[in-house]
């Protein structure tokens, strides 16, 4: 089956929040649209839907209210000095890097309140970094949870598309598998490919890849929004570089299996340069989803400091590899020991306070906006429903009532016959025996207790110091850990406006990409490494920058 060929102003080719945001700008400024993507319908709005909705400010009124004192000045330093550029081809991310901490800086909140997205009052306090002024990390809290998560701020952009489609402005097309994109005399006029067969799946779950039919679409303006290779492990693996050891055998996936990657070849095969595939981001605390919704399906604990984190030997982590302070310093030296998997060994009193975990699903208190339910589970006493239920159904979780059971259970765990058992215990009651004073040597212990003086760590992210083996603190528990694929750095250069470049680094006419499949931005924004809380806002500003620039 062959479809009637279609013609439109801009053809937007993927629903993530990229692609709805660059979708909305361009509806915007008149244009018709088709907008395509070769999920059913009922993934719109794409990995950002399952993400917990963070997002980096400068300078907001949900810092200044937590008496957290930034500017633009601290966020640029904190950006170049965790980046790290240092390539010729990172030319055109660095002007991304500046464009954007300007809008994190400037109207990037305004922008987002005027479109009814709001935002949970105490800000988060993610990738502390723990190193000089000069290198990678947050030198404040700057992470801003959207109230709604990911749904929420996908939302105005859905609807804003959505209500363009019943107007008769654009067309969306789900079940679309771009193949070629159209290339006419040097400028890039559409594209084409698969019809696959419709599907019921579920949002995240996998869909098939049957062929019922090809299509044909031309328009003046072609903006490319797949995202990134995340779901295909066999890319990452491929694009893994030395400086992060040998790539894992077994790791866990993070965004659904659709983030395969496919439009990476077929922008290249058009001309487009893609730099920096060898840059990403993985989180080393992924566990196994207990309900999964797509294969290998892994959940990322957002940990607070306080728990003890060991290798696959049963070795701490050196100083400054805490939870939640360095992620790609973490991986680089887990990878280096040659095995997939670490250890958290915390207590309940950790887990009740410190353990949040990423995506929508995982709190549906913040997600569904529901003000009681939040209060219940994140100032009561226990941990939150889906913790509890990673406690209960989880595989990688062992909680036992002393340290003798715990540790045998460990060594019985999977994997756990590579622990010297007797080591464990050794740094167990050492850091025990470090929290008998205010003080001391302990840099974790330090800056755990350095940490409560922000009033939003103490209030809801860190546990008040204690021994993980204080029988009032318990029981306790072990957490097996696995790396979890995410996020591309890299991705197709784009100039400022979005347009994609070629070798030369000449703008081909007629494409522009926006969010992941352009290192949101440039090529690679972040450089090696990520400050949390850039991700969503990056596809915001890429696809709006893109959406804008396609329009004109």
């Amino acid at each position: 089956m062959t479809t009637t060929p279609l013609s439109t102003d801009v053809l937007v080719i993927g629903w993530g929040l990229a692609g709805l945001v660059a979708a909305s700008e361009a509806l915007d400024a008149g244009r018709r649209v088709i907008l395509i993507d070769q999920e059913p319908r009922t993934n719109l709005g794409g990995q950002a839907w399952w993400s917990f909705g963070g997002l980096f400010f400068i300078d907001s009124p949900e810092q200044r209210r937590m008496g957290i004192r930034d500017s633009l000045a601290l966020a640029t330093q904190d950006w170049f000095g965790t980046a790290g550029f240092d390539r010729p081809e990172d030319d055109w991310p660095r002007r991304w890097a500046e464009a954007y901490l300007q809008f994190a800086a400037g109207e990037k909140r305004a922008w987002l309140r005027e479109r009814g997205v709001g935002f949970f009052p105490v800000v988060g306090w993610a990738e502390r970094g723990g190193y000089g002024a000069l290198g990678p990390g947050n030198s404040v809290p700057r992470f801003h949870i959207t109230w709604g998560t990911g749904p929420g701020i996908v939302a105005p952009f859905q609807a804003a598309v959505e209500q363009a489609e019943r107007d008769g402005r654009v067309t969306i097309l789900p079940r679309h598998r771009v193949t070629e994109l159209t290339v006419t005399d040097g400028v890039v006029t559409g594209a084409s490919g698969s019809v696959l067969a419709s599907s019921a799946a579920e949002r995240g779950v996998e869909s098939s890849r049957e062929v019922i039919g090809d299509f044909t679409i031309t328009a003046s303006a072609t903006i490319v929004a797949s995202g990134g290779i995340g779901g295909n492990h066999e890319l990452v693996r491929a694009a893994w570089p030395d400086r992060l050891g040998t790539p894992p055998e077994n790791m866990l996936t993070g965004v659904p299996a659709y983030v395969d990657g496919s439009m990476q070849s077929v922008s290249a095969a058009a001309g487009a340069r893609l730099i920096n595939g060898d840059r990403m981001w993985h989180y080393v605390e992924g566990i196994r989803n207990w309900d999964p919704v797509w294969p290998s399906h892994g959940i990322r604990i957002l940990p607070g400091p306080s728990s003890l984190w060991l290798d696959a030997t049963g070795r701490r982590l050196p100083v400054p590899l805490f939870p939640g302070f360095d992620t790609l310093g973490t991986l680089e030296h887990l990878r280096r020991n040659g095995h997939d998997h670490s250890w958290f060994v915390t207590s309940r009193q950790i887990v009740e306070k410190e353990f949040a975990l990423s995506g929508s699903e995982q709190n549906p208190d913040l997600t569904g906006k529901d003000v009681g339910l939040l209060l219940r589970s994140r100032l009561a006493k226990g941990p939150t429903g889906p913790v509890q239920a990673f406690l209960d159904e989880g595989a990688d979780f062992i909680v036992e009532n002393d340290l003798d059971s715990l540790l045998e259970q460990m060594r019985r765990h999977d994997g756990g016959e590579l622990l010297d058992v007797d080591h464990v215990r050794r740094e167990i009651v050492a850091r025990d025996l470090e929290m008998d004073n205010e003080f001391s040597k302990d840099a974790q212990i330090g800056m755990l207790r350095s940490m409560r003086g922000y009033r939003g760590d103490r209030l809801i992210r860190t546990a008040t110091p204690h021994r993980l083996q204080d029988p009032a603190a318990g029981p306790m528990i072990a957490v097996k850990l696995h790396v979890l694929t995410r996020k591309s750095l890299g991705g197709i250069t784009t100039d400022l406006d979005g347009r994609a470049l070629d070798a030369e680094g000449s703008p081909i006419p007629g494409l522009y990409v926006a969010g992941e499949a352009s290192g949101f931005g440039g090529g690679g924004v972040h450089g090696y490494r990520a400050l949390e809380g850039t991700f969503l806002g990056g596809c915001l500003f890429s696809g709006r920058q893109a959406g804008r620039a396609a329009a004109r």
